[in-house]
């Protein structure tokens, strides 16, 4: 009995082509899009699981009072570690000080490369579970040592066994490979980590005097909790810690732990508490990937609906001849479950082609889970639900039919019939057209952003990094040669890159400052060709001059920072900072130095005395081209820094990085609501030609009547326009509703223009025009004679 009632089935897929066809493309597309985003919410909600103890280890952070606010940081001094493990080792397995992961120069003979790494406490391999190749986790209790990735040992010895190799770091730290471990997948935090050496060993190479003490913030500190406890109580226990040290500290530094659960989706704080992050990008895409998918089963239940109708005769003959209903439902859910199969099939082909661009536009490394038993349950038991749930109206209300009524002449639905398709039709336009109104919303916040003024010129500015004492050394000579060759017309050292300047300090006094007020500023030190070489703009007294002794007690400041002193007068005002007291020199207009969704921060330049200075800006000659610039200066940097790979960035494309997210969400959302329209514009396409076939006769009586082909366009349109009509009224609102909560993330965001509302409104209506009119118009242009003859 199955094979017959599959057989049924398939012959009906073929009788039904156009149907077929529709059904099938629609749901294969729904569901393929589903897969892909439940892959990439599945990569984000899977994040840093590597990690066998990820559900205890965790990152110490701070909670302080800055204006009013309360500021959140993963900075730790380096003394915050030995704090732990003395007084509160009892509720720790392990704890462990790190420094950021930076790039450091690796060099094996005469194979220099650039490669991101930490240094860390001894602790850290078991702590993160490294799955080791060679060597063992204990590889760090050596204090000259350094762990390698795998990759990085495959760059550095190919396949030959790198351990007890000699290595140096930065061209001064002499290290024995004692390890390597497998790479870390991508969705982990570490995954750039290409090498670990001991805390002890930077400890040792560095002047960390400068750093020492609890006001000090330069270090990342982790930690696994004990076994016997848990995370909420040792964080309360901590509490404290940072505050005892440093009593009566107008900040009020309070010490937590942040789960290594939460380090990726959590990772926005607004003060004091855990305002989202990437967990809202998976909200996003899941809601979508919802929606989509529901637009693909309405089209699969709407022509479901509206066919099964011209089954009725069929119904009564099969009852006639002894059917029962309970075959009948069989019938009917198996020719649906099977088409819902066909779609699944189907998808998971779309899905392995659309994996790599797919991957491309979200940064991912995406794969298919065909190892996994939960994917196969997941995508299986949907499949089977779909097919269900579309098959279960016509399968109830045709299995129902009394056999008299339908043998006796044609069937007719009630008058009521058609309520339920016209009202998913509406459900599905409002999805799509919100979809729409979100993804335009998206890419003008993004060019509103772009198109903020930075405040410097970034044609022709190039930033390079000095990694090693090597490139410190042979600056000067470096720079001469520079400028002596012309292919530079400025050359500037400074802290920070001019795209990325993110230092802070505290502990400023000025004349005026309130006494209750916790200050906290960006600070740069450059040298004093620095404003000239990013063209920046003076807006009142004057730039750093090489020739004035007495700048080096000076500060420029930026607007933002006049502001927030409360200077009329700026020029000439004492500002007390790093132990000295410092002249404002000049005002600078603000420059966007951090987010470009910000408000710009309070800012002080001031000229380099304690050799902080990290970067070299330049500013190519712009008589000469990119390329030709670029090899003549590798060829003097290579002169002066033979060791030292060259390395450089734009600030063009620094600039671009800071749109990275907001374009990926842009990309990924137009993307799917292309999807979401093109499933909806398939399945109205599917309607209108099952409306135009059922209304045949009433076409050709109309036309024999004196009915133009206009009149009959009419008439078959009217009734989609009125329900996409309804589908903006309900759209428009709930996309204004959403894009608003969205924008009030950003500081500096785009206003909400009647004009986008009012242009997808219009598009959406000519688009629906557009979909409906072949259907009407192949209809209306039919001969009445053909059409009247249609039983």
């Amino acid at each position: 009995m199955l094979n017959a009632q599959f057989k049924t089935a398939w012959r009906n897929l073929l009788k039904n082509k156009s149907q077929s066809v529709i059904n099938i493309a629609g749901l294969s597309v729904g569901i393929a899009l589903s897969i892909l985003i439940g892959l990439l919410i599945w990569d984000e909600l899977s994040f840093d699981q590597y990690h066998q103890n990820h559900d205890r280890i965790a990152m110490v952070m701070t909670n302080q009072y800055v204006n009013g606010e309360i500021q959140t940081g993963g900075d730790e001094p380096m003394q915050m570690a030995p704090e732990l493990r003395v007084k509160y080792g009892s509720y720790f397995k392990y704890v462990v000080t790190s420094t950021y992961p930076n790039g450091h120069i690796l060099s094996f003979g005469d194979n220099n490369l650039n490669k991101n790494g930490s240094y860390m406490e001894p602790q850290a391999p078991e702590m993160l579970t490294l799955q080791m190749l060679k060597g063992t986790r204990a590889g760090l209790q050596d204090p000259a040592s350094i762990l390698l990735s795998a990759s990085v040992a495959k760059a550095f010895f190919g396949e030959a066994d790198p351990v007890g190799k000699l290595m140096k770091i930065d061209n001064k730290l002499d290290v024995k490979v004692t390890g390597v471990y497998e790479d870390l997948p991508a969705n982990t935090t570490f995954s750039n980590l290409g090498f670990i050496s001991p805390w002890d060993l930077y400890a040792k190479s560095e002047d960390l005097a400068s750093k020492a003490g609890w006001g000090n913030r330069w270090f990342q500190t982790y930690v696994q909790i004990a076994d016997n406890t848990d995370m909420q109580q040792v964080s309360a226990k901590i509490r404290n810690v940072g505050l005892q040290r440093i009593n009566g500290d107008a900040f009020k530094p309070q010490t937590f732990l942040h789960p290594m659960n939460r380090w990726h989706l959590y990772s926005r704080f607004r003060n004091g508490v855990a305002a989202g992050g990437r967990i809202q990008f998976v909200w996003f895409f899941g809601i979508i990937g919802g929606f989509v998918l529901l637009l693909a089963c309405i089209n699969f239940m709407n022509l479901a609906t509206a066919r099964s109708e011209k089954r009725a005769r069929e119904v009564g003959i099969r009852k006639a001849i002894g059917s029962g209903r309970g075959q009948l439902i069989l019938q009917f859910l198996g020719e649906s479950v099977l088409t819902a199969f066909i779609c699944f099939l189907l998808s998971l082909l779309l899905v392995s082609l659309i994996l790599p661009w797919f991957n491309g536009i979200a940064d991912k490394k995406l794969t298919i889970l065909w190892g996994q038993p939960i994917f196969w349950l997941l995508c299986l038991g949907f499949t089977l639900f779909t097919g269900v749930l579309a098959g279960s109206y016509p399968a109830l209300y045709l299995s129902a039919l009394k056999p008299v009524k339908v043998l006796k002449g044609p069937f007719k639905a009630g008058r009521f019939a058609a309520v339920p398709r016209k009202t998913l039709v509406v459900m599905q336009f409002s999805i799509s057209v919100t979809l729409i109104i979100c993804t335009i919303i998206v890419f003008k916040q993004i060019l509103y952003a772009k198109d903020r003024p930075i405040g410097f010129n970034r044609n022709g500015l190039l930033t390079m990094r000095m990694i090693t004492e090597e490139t410190r050394k042979n600056y000067p000579a470096f720079r001469d040669a520079l400028l002596q060759s012309g292919v530079v017309t400025s050359v500037a050292q400074s802290q920070s890159s001019a795209m990325y300047a993110g230092v802070t300090n505290i502990g400023f006094s000025w004349r005026g400052k309130d006494p209750d007020m916790q200050d906290e500023i960006v600070t740069m030190a450059i040298t004093p060709e620095f404003g000239k070489t990013i063209n920046w703009q003076m807006a009142d007294g004057r730039d750093f001059n090489k020739l004035f002794a007495t700048d080096s007690a000076g500060f420029v400041l930026n607007q933002a920072a006049v502001k927030y002193m409360g200077f009329e007068n700026p020029v000439g005002e004492m500002v007390n900072a790093f132990g000295r007291q410092y002249h404002v020199i000049g005002v600078v207009k603000d420059m966007v130095m951090q987010s470009m969704f910000d408000p710009v921060r309070p800012t002080i330049f001031y000229l380099d005395a304690f050799n902080r200075v990290k970067f070299i800006s330049l500013r190519i000659n712009p008589a000469l081209s990119a390329g030709k610039a670029l090899a003549q200066i590798e060829s003097i940097f290579k002169k002066y820094n033979p060791v030292t790979p060259f390395e450089y960035a734009f600030a063009d494309d620094d600039f671009q990085a800071k749109f990275q997210d907001e374009e990926r969400l842009g990309k990924l959302a137009a993307f799917f609501t292309i999807l979401a329209v093109f499933i909806s514009c398939l399945g109205l396409y599917g309607l209108a030609a099952f409306v135009a076939e059922q209304r045949t006769r009433e076409i050709g009586v109309r036309k024999v009547m004196g009915a133009t082909v206009f009149n009959v366009w009419c008439l078959l349109s009217k009734d989609f326009m009125l329900l996409v009509t309804i589908a903006l009224l309900i759209a428009i609102p709930a996309g204004y509703y959403f894009m608003h909560g969205w924008l009030q993330h950003y500081e500096y965001r785009a206003a909400l223009s009647w004009w986008i509302f009012a242009g997808v409104a219009f598009g959406a209506l000519v688009l629906i025009l557009g979909t409906v009119s072949f259907q009407t118009i192949k209809a209306a242009v039919a001969n009445p004679v053909k059409s009247l003859r249609t039983e």
